[in-house]
């Protein structure tokens, strides 16, 4: 019973690490765990610039005066 348990948990290492690895990388699952690993900060920087002009259109649409305040003004 216990050979059993044991053979199961290495059976579950050996597929679950090259899984775990893939995951890490953020490529598909079923991909070769030992390729090399995709360049990581031209990602970060496309992500990042994708933010960046994301949240500079929402702080113009949140700062942008409204009907009501130019109706106050007159």
């Amino acid at each position: 019973m216990k050979g059993k348990f044991v053979k199961g948990m290495l059976a579950g290492a050996v597929v679950a690490f090259p899984l775990g690895i893939n995951f890490g990388k953020d490529v598909p699952l079923l991909s070769n765990p030992l390729m090399a690993k995709p360049d990581i900060p031209d990602k970060v920087i496309e992500r990042t610039n994708g933010l960046i002009e994301e949240t500079k259109s929402m702080i113009h649409a949140a700062t942008e005066p409204t009907e009501q305040q130019f109706k106050n003004k007159d």
